[in-house]
């Protein structure tokens, strides 16, 4: 599908602010918080467990119904559908705790008063009866018991048994990955405002709005088109609010339905870190295979996902992180083991790269062991063994990777980074300087860009053409600081060749383009964005009709370009060929949809196309390490990203700056830490770090890979760039482990770890 118009205004593709960017700084941008209170609105607080693993025998709630402002203690008797807040329909996930609490956090209840202080306060008084079980809370005890949220999901090439007794050489690993919080600036919230004969209107920091709709429906027990879900924009999601933001959204629409007044639901950041999800922690087994030269001959690996105590989104993440394992690398025999074990932890979901960047830590450690039994250096085994070229250009499951593009990014991450001289740099600062090291490291990306799960890679989008010429958009992605809405309404407004201007962005709504999917995987743009053009490539050959009718030329001498329609030494500005049209009776309104071309899966055979296209980017990293406290930086950072023909580049720059920072965190600084009772102590910035302006390396350079258009069919040849950034903060563990001189390195790379490396 190639629909792009002829002769442009060239608004796509060019570095514009953020359409909010001004209402951020100013204070001036709105979010679900700020909607001003309706006379009556209630607000609520959850009621949390204080306990990891216990059988609920009851929940006494008379202290707080009795409490002053309170008008309703919700639990799940007072759910008039079905406690189940599943996103994959699977039993066992609760709105409320039944009958067994599963993690120290989880809700248990809820309470609604006449203000938010007196609905915790009254939350605070309610006690649960229970019997207390043994909780679960590491990944190898809930790995012996044998306690899998869903059966292995095994990927394989080869014979791999083969193929490790006869390589000349093999080694063996171990490692783990932590979790991380998605510590988004605005917490979970919603609104929930009744209306006439039983609507809702749910205002929800979301993700996901036909996801709480319908999950919010479940709860009611009604049907999807009595509740409306509304999302301007967020403070942030990261993952962390597609699946958790529609529980929450649920929350709230109950106590809306049940008191009949408008409800509003904010978790404290400490109620938010509780109760709300994580990105999976990861633990690692492997053996490989390999020859003299490098070449990875046989691969047989175990990856383990810490769900938690439900299933949640695990599935798309192993998957993700199973098919993403060697990354940009062949081996010709492989085996990957990717499970999902329960324990008494808070559910784990999606987090920006969707099990992508616990999945690429695989061969990025097997190559750093291979490379330290041959006395080479990563770099070189990891070009040795890059797909494409002298190696197969296959990925296990039978996707063609791009192997020019692989050495192409990492050739100029190289060049940009001056390798070679900051190598040099390096050793001699080490060999002059006995208690800090400095250490340099490198990653290169291949990311697959769609949804895994099929009926997921689908966008819908509303365009109204005013009379006047102003220009109405609307589509099912959902802005969170991303730059999704502006890239958006910058391919509208070059389909119809008018300035940006006349494109008026308006809030993501199941009222006005349904059954969307969540804006996540990277695919935001590519499926919205697709579909807002088409929608606006219909009006604008009704425009072209009506014009050569008008002037009694042909349509294919009409051009829309600079505001105005032309043909010959004809004129008509875009507002007055619009006047024209309405006049004619001709329809300026058109919805779009879209769906993704080619993908297919076989989830038994572990083949397909699960992919539209891959992403490629590389990355370089210097880091510095104080040997007597472990405490370490990042001195330097340089980033190489594939963005195909960006549409922004201003926001993509902005995106792969962030991204990269957020993976840095989770790698080195942001520690999630439950104490032997499986309570959660890390509820808040003064218990769990997050980078900060200081954690940004001192040198930052990132250059998009340029004269690189998509080869697939994206809109107008873009490339995702939200999540695959993140993954180049590999290069600064990769540092880590350069600087420590060790192989195995945990992450995240505390100053702890970093003292226990160096004394290993």
């Amino acid at each position: 599908m190639d629909t792009n118009p002829p002769n442009l205004t060239r608004t796509a593709g060019a570095p514009l602010p953020h359409d909010s960017a001004l209402a951020h700084c100013t204070g001036q941008a709105r979010f679900a918080d700020d909607i001003p209170d309706i006379p009556g609105t209630l607000h609520a607080a959850l009621i949390l467990a204080d306990t990891a693993h216990a059988r609920l025998l009851a929940l006494r709630t008379d202290e707080a119904r009795a409490h002053p402002g309170v008008v309703a203690v919700l639990t799940p008797a007072d759910i008039p559908g079905s406690n189940d807040i599943s996103p994959a329909h699977k039993p066992g996930e609760h709105l409320f705790a039944e009958s067994e609490i599963l993690h120290w956090g989880q809700p248990l209840g809820m309470v609604v008063a006449t203000t938010r202080d007196a609905a915790i306060a009254a939350a605070k008084t309610v006690t649960a009866e229970v019997e207390k079980l043994p909780p679960v809370l590491s990944i190898e005890a809930a790995l012996e018991a044998g306690d899998l949220l869903l059966p292995p999901m095994v990927m394989t090439t080869g014979d791999v048994d083969q193929a490790l007794a006869t390589a000349p050489r093999t080694l063996s690993g171990e490692f783990r990955c932590g979790g991380q919080e998605h510590f988004y600036l605005e917490g979970q919230i919603c609104l929930a405002i009744p209306g006439e004969d039983g609507d809702l209107t749910l205002h929800s920091s979301t993700q996901h709005p036909t996801e709480v709709q319908h999950i919010a429906a479940r709860i009611l027990g009604c049907d999807y088109n009595r509740i409306t879900v509304q999302t301007r924009r967020m403070g942030g999601g990261f993952g962390g609010k597609e699946s958790n933001a529609s529980w929450v959204g649920a929350a709230a629409a109950l106590a809306a339905h049940r008191t009949g007044r408008p409800v509003k639901l904010r978790l404290s950041r400490k109620a938010d870190m509780a109760a709300a999800a994580k990105r999976h922690p990861f633990l690692y087994r492997w053996k490989a295979g390999f020859d003299d030269t490098g070449r990875l001959l046989a691969l047989d690996a175990l990856m383990v996902a810490d769900g938690g105590h439900t299933l949640d989104l695990s599935t798309g993440v192993v998957f993700r992180a199973v098919t993403h394992a060697l990354n940009a690398l062949d081996v010709p025999h492989i085996r990957i083991d990717g499970r999902v074990v329960r324990t008494n932890t808070v559910s784990n979901t999606a987090f920006r790269g969707f099990g992508g960047p616990q999945g690429v830590l695989l061969t990025e450690d097997v190559v750093r062991h291979l490379a330290s039994a041959l006395g080479s250096t990563p770099e070189a085994v990891r070009a040795r063994n890059f797909a494409g070229g002298e190696n197969n250009d296959k990925t296990p499951y039978g996707q063609t990777l791009e192997g020019d593009l692989i050495r192409r990014v990492w050739a100029e991450a190289e060049s940009l980074s001056g390798w070679d001289a900051r190598r040099a740099t390096i050793d001699a600062f080490n060999a002059a300087h006995p208690y800090k090291r400095r250490g340099l490291g490198s990653f290169v990306l291949a990311f697959g860009i769609s949804f895994g799960v099929q009926s997921m890679n689908q966008a819908g989008a509303l365009v109204h053409v005013y009379a006047d010429g102003s220009i109405r958009l609307n589509h099912g992605g959902t802005e969170m600081g991303q730059g999704l809405f502006i890239k958006v309404a910058q391919i509208v407004a070059e389909t119809f060749g008018v300035p940006l201007s006349r494109v008026r962005i308006t809030a993501t709504s199941t009222a006005e383009v349904p059954n969307t999917s969540p804006t996540a995987a990277s695919t935001g743009t590519d499926l919205n964005g697709w579909a807002a053009q088409i929608a606006a490539t219909a009006i604008r050959a009704r425009m072209i009709a009506a014009a050569a009718e008008h002037w009694s030329v042909d349509p294919a001498d009409i051009t829309l370009a600079d505001d105005e329609a032309r043909a010959g030494n004809h004129r008509l500005g875009f507002g007055e060929l619009a006047r024209l049209c309405h006049a004619k009776r001709v329809s300026l309104s058109a919805a779009g949809h879209y769906k993704t071309p080619g993908l297919s899966w076989d989830p038994v055979a572990m083949r397909g196309e699960p992919f539209f296209y891959f992403s490629y980017g590389a990355s370089v990293a210097e880091v510095e390490v104080d040997t007597l406290t472990g405490e370490h930086r990042c001195t330097g950072a340089w980033l190489v990203q594939d963005c195909g023909r960006s549409l922004n580049p201003a926001v993509d720059l902005g995106q792969i700056e962030g991204a990269f920072v957020q993976g840095l965190g989770w790698l080195t600084c942001e520690e999630l830490w439950w104490d032997a009772q499986g309570r959660l102590r890390t509820l808040g910035p003064s218990t769990y770090k997050i980078p900060g302006s200081r954690d940004v390396p001192e040198v930052f350079e990132v250059r998009l890979l340029a004269d690189a258009p998509a080869r697939a069919d994206t809109i107008f040849r873009s490339k995702a760039v939200g999540e695959p950034p993140l993954m180049l903060a590999t290069a600064v563990w990769n540092a880590l482990a350069d600087a420590a001189g060790v192989g195995r390195l945990d992450a995240p790379v505390t100053p702890e770890r970093m003292l226990e490396a160096f004394g290993s």
